[in-house]
């Protein structure tokens, strides 16, 4: 260390071994930058000031790139841009909600938006009908931003309210009571402590523990962090020895987390949050009574990185994994943010937290690096997680609050389907079930008691309205009901909300397939018939489809057409799941025969018509009573353990023991996915009650 020549106040430790001359961080500059010096290659002040003016060019360069302000209507949203950069980075930016099933590949054509003015560059697309062209419409991925511009959401991509089961009251009704107690994760204890005295001059820490003591609490497995002793001192005196003390409850100790002055019981809230691929669901919950004091539910803002979770990976491996837990974190944080203020909560009264998500989504959210997962032999980094806190993942709660994540037992079968069959509650049964979360992954259990075997078939996206050119979540507007007249092959439609159809959602989807089959507008292998001469069935953009809704019965002002190429990508999805139940019941050496129960799982199973499921050939022809819908089951199970001690270490007990099977390099999955891709399926005699019921009744004459 020396003395900067020029600020001899200053101690610095760079020094120019050319001259011997000391130089401050200020001074830092090689004086004689053109003479020959025999120690610069060693020298850190030429490398510094090489760095330097490097790092100013490119502030420099990126200044003068041109930035431009890209408006969104009909919300109003601004955002500065740098030129160049396309419509849909300009979305994400500006917090725009669009919909890219394909991850901004082009491919999808969901991310449609109207140039009302402005400089925008498009990528001409065969998704776009002609007529669309000419209202200016544009794919949000194919479109660069070359100056100022105004574009619009179109009102058939608007996101709209979901049709959610279970929120609010209906919740507390459904879940409060099945358990006797609450017990969270972290305890808040009241404690009135003696002051020191002469005779009793113990030490805080040692005053503290003794009042826990006397509160049941176990001080030998008590572990206390730095900061709490830090907190101690001021904090005892300030409140006149009354505090509270908060205490997480971990597997082999407890651990003091905060003192607080006051001994002043505040409510408790707790948070109930399901991650789901497409949409993610809040529980706000009074840890007091277990009431549910609010919820909300959204779609997951991933979504703009594809639909699936394989694309939500490879966007994690091109973008970072912290830009998709950004994306993750502001849904979950905007609703915590909506359920605190309908129920007129602080967020500092939120010390408890449950979260149940897929493995890929729980490793994306807490930043987990999850590439492993999709490449040969699929190890998550993670399957079983410790309790956590909020403020270390970022979610808007108490920063001490408590978080316990719901353990996977698979790279594809993760914390959700555990949280499900927590709920399920028939891994404590006897009766054969076999239980299905009908989702983009398709995850199955097949077991009881005695045993539990599971798999996941990738189902794709096609039931949650991905690659279907008129798909959609269950959002107002969606076609979720059809009937066709088998005379005049005119449809009667429902909608969420009763609203003017905007899309058609996955359980109308399953409808329509069965109602086209059963009227003789296609056939078993899925085509169209070529000769009904039908104006609602002719070919759009040289593929045979059929008319759900005509023009003017849409905001939109568009027909709805369902294509054969939807038809495909929904009888794939279907064969997958059908698949993957035969390949799981071969490996446990049975058949349908042997299954008492089918349990059915996930918001798209509530508005299933189970006849027309089981007529298309996604689920097994076997006696209706046996088939039961749980609902959301996985942000009923997330309830649970947020409440009960005995069902967070109930949930890790079944994550143990279910034994994982991989269809990936299973020979016979691929043998029976092939046989599926018929409607019901190859073998008729699998479907005896559909064949015997006949065409109107069932679908399909053998």
């Amino acid at each position: 260390m020396g003395k900067c020549a020029r600020h001899p106040e200053r101690e610095t430790r760079f020094q120019c071994l050319k001259h011997g001359t000391w130089m401050c961080e200020e001074c830092l500059s090689c004086r004689d930058p053109e003479l020959y010096c025999k120690n610069r290659s060693a020298c850190p002040i030429w490398f510094i000031e090489k760095r330097r003016k490097r790092l100013q060019k490119e502030e420099q360069a990126a200044a003068a790139l041109s930035r431009c302000r890209v408006t969104f209507e009909p919300s109003g949203k601004v955002v500065e841009t740098v030129a160049g950069s396309s419509l849909l980075e300009a979305a994400a930016a500006a917090d725009v909600h669009l919909n890219a099933s394909c991850n901004g590949k082009g491919l999808c054509g969901k991310c449609k938006l109207v140039v009302a003015s402005g400089n925008i560059e498009s990528e001409p697309s065969a998704l776009l009908s002609d007529d669309e062209i000419r209202k200016g419409y544009v794919l949000a991925c194919q479109s660069r931003v070359t100056g100022d511009a105004v574009v619009r959401i179109p009102e058939e991509t608007l996101e709209r309210k979901l049709k959610v089961a279970g929120m609010g009251r209906e919740a507390t009704g459904r879940l409060q009571g099945l358990v006797a107690a609450t017990e969270p994760m972290l305890r808040e204890i009241p404690l009135d402590l003696s002051p020191p005295t002469i005779e009793d001059a113990v030490s805080d820490l040692d005053r503290l523990n003794r009042g826990l003591k006397r509160q049941d609490c176990d001080i030998e497995k008590l572990n206390v962090g730095i900061a709490v002793m830090r907190q101690l001192a001021e904090v005892m005196r300030e409140s006149r020895w009354k505090v509270t003390a908060s205490v997480v409850r971990r597997r082999c100790f407890n651990e003091l987390l905060e003192v607080r002055p006051g001994n002043g019981t505040e409510p408790s809230l707790g948070l109930a949050i399901d991650v789901g691929t497409t949409t993610i669901v809040v529980y706000l919950v009074d840890m007091a009574d277990g009431s549910v004091r609010a919820a909300a539910s959204g779609h997951n803002r991933q979504a703009a990185c594809g639909d699936d979770v394989i694309n939500r990976i490879i966007c994690a491996e091109k973008d970072g994994v912290q830009k998709l837990s950004g994306m993750a974190l502001a849904t979950i944080n905007g609703l915590i943010g909506e359920a605190l203020d309908s129920a007129g909560a602080h967020v500092r009264q939120v010390k408890n937290a449950v979260v149940a998500g897929n493995t890929v989504m729980t490793h994306l959210l807490l930043q987990i690096e999850p590439r492993y997962i999709r490449r040969a032999p699929y190890i998550p980094t993670v399957a079983e997680f410790p309790i956590l806190k909020a403020g270390d993942i970022g979610l808007k709660a108490h920063p001490a609050a408590a978080v316990f994540v719901m353990p996977g037992p698979a790279s594809f079968v993760g914390g959700d389907i555990v949280a499900g069959m927590l709920f399920a509650g028939f891994h404590r049964e006897a009766p054969l079930t076999l239980f299905i979360d009908v989702g983009t992954n398709g995850e199955i259990v097949l077991g009881n008691r005695e045993w539990l075997m599971t798999a996941a078939c990738s189902a794709g996206p096609a039931f949650e309205g991905g690659g279907i050119r008129w798909g959609m979540r269950a959002e107002q507007g969606a076609i979720e009901k059809v009937v066709i007249h088998p005379g005049t092959l005119e449809p009667e439609l429902a909608t969420v909300g009763d609203e003017p159809p905007r899309g058609i959602c996955g359980s109308g989807m399953i409808d329509l397939i069965s109602e086209l089959l059963s009227v003789g507008i296609i056939d078993r292998s899925g085509r169209f018939a070529a000769d009904l001469n039908h104006a609602r069935v002719r070919k759009v953009r040289d593929e045979w489809a059929y008319v759900l809704a005509s023009a003017e019965q849409t905001p939109a002002g568009e027909d709805i057409v369902f294509t054969e190429s939807d038809l495909k990508n929904l009888i794939y999805s279907k064969g997958a799941i059908y698949a993957g139940f035969t390949t799981l019941l071969k490996e446990a050496g049975l058949d349908f025969a042997g299954v008492e129960r089918v349990l059915i799982s996930g918001g798209f199973g509530q508005y299933l018509d189970i006849e027309k499921a089981v007529r298309i050939g996604l689920l097994p022809d076997i006696d209706r009573a046996k088939f039961h819908y749980l609902g959301n089951s996985s942000i009923a199970g997330a309830y649970l353990a947020l409440i009960s001690e005995a069902h967070r270490r109930e949930a890790r007990d079944i994550c143990h023991n279910m034994t994982y099977i991989d269809f990936s390099s299973n020979p016979s999955y691929m043998d029976e996915f092939t046989s599926a891709l018929f409607l019901p399926h190859t073998n008729l005699e699998m479907f005896p009650n559909v064949v015997r019921t006949g065409a109107r009744g069932a679908g399909v004459v053998a």
